[in-house]
């Protein structure tokens, strides 16, 4: 009964929670939306230093953990602003927190093993911080890849002769996300005081890429000794594209041992599984033994070393 009691408490919370979030969502993201340009950068009050631009962090739902795990400069915080996630720390904290007490709950009724609930635990706190991750990778690659035609962009502009800050501020309008969305950040912090050094040192900062740093330093350089910025920025993207091509190329090389490491990971598990259909008694021996147990251990460790072994020896810098 009470098994039953608590499943039906959680099931009835996340059927509200979810018909209250779809409500609600759409106005949340359009209020979002509309605040985003002006919640970016703010003026620091004048206390005898020279001005500079901070960025307010957002509240959430518990402002002492935004405090303590999002303040300006945290890892948190970097990682939830490069991933593009409209987010809080204190939302991802209580999210890890949650997701990691339901699956120790979980793993702990229906699974009923002594390690269950640790591993269960671990993978709940771990989940949002991975998912801020793969947005941030997706996210970086998406910017590598439109990253050349902003470059066009702005040596078609400043052909045109428009001014670099000009060439900036017709990127973000006309290119997409994430792409006009950071050339948005940093146009509107030089445009409202902040140094173009500055401006363009911090667009490196949130966008961690060896190309982006070329373009900063390539500017910054350009501002101070002189020269054709257009043909340097012609040359940085054709630079970018061959780069592109040659990883392609090694991609494709290097194919078929990426997909050897895939499938000698998912083998013993899908055989496993197929095994506990087949012969559920062969295969509990191996939950219930304490032999059994530590074979799995062991082949999970194994497992995971091969394959980050497998994946040492494809990758190739570019």
């Amino acid at each position: 009964m009470l098994i039953a009691f608590l499943a039906f408490v959680l099931v009835t919370g996340l059927v509200a929670a979810a018909g209250i979030g779809a409500l609600r969502l759409p106005g949340t993201l359009a209020d979002r939306r509309m605040e985003k340009r002006l919640r970016e950068v703010s003026h620091r009050p004048d206390d005898g230093q020279p001005a500079s631009f901070v960025r307010e962090l957002k509240s959430g739902p518990m402002p002492a953990l935004d405090r303590a795990f999002g303040g300006s400069g945290s890892p948190l915080s970097r990682l939830i602003e490069q991933s593009g996630v409209q987010t809080t720390a204190s939302t991802i904290v209580l999210a890890s927190l949650g997701l990691g007490a339901l699956l120790a709950m979980v793993a702990f009724v229906f699974v009923r093993q002594p390690f269950a609930w640790p591993v269960g635990a671990l993978l709940g706190l771990a989940f949002p911080t991975l998912y801020l991750k793969y947005k941030r990778s997706s996210r970086m690659k998406r910017f590598e890849e439109q990253f050349p035609e902003a470059l066009d962009l702005l040596s078609r502009a400043i052909r045109a002769g428009h001014a670099f800050q000009t060439a900036m501020g017709m990127c973000a309008d006309e290119l997409p996300e994430p792409v006009g969305a950071e050339f948005r950040k940093s146009f509107d912090q030089q445009n409202f005081g902040l140094p173009l050094k500055d401006a363009l040192n911090e667009l490196a900062e949130r966008v961690p890429h060896l190309d982006v740093k070329f373009f900063v330093t390539a500017v910054l350089i350009q501002r101070e000794t002189g020269g054709n910025l257009a043909e340097i920025l012609d040359n940085l993207a054709h630079v970018v594209r061959e780069r592109f091509k040659i990883l392609r190329q090694v991609r494709v090389h290097t194919a078929h041992g990426r997909f050897t490491g895939y499938v000698l990971l998912a083998l013993p598990a899908s055989l496993g599984v197929v095994l506990a259909f087949l012969n559920p008694e062969h295969m509990d021996l191996l939950f219930k033994e304490r032999m059994g147990q530590m074979m799995i251990g062991g082949a999970i460790v194994m497992q995971t070393i091969g394959y980050f072994w497998i994946r040492q020896v494809i990758k190739i810098e570019v």
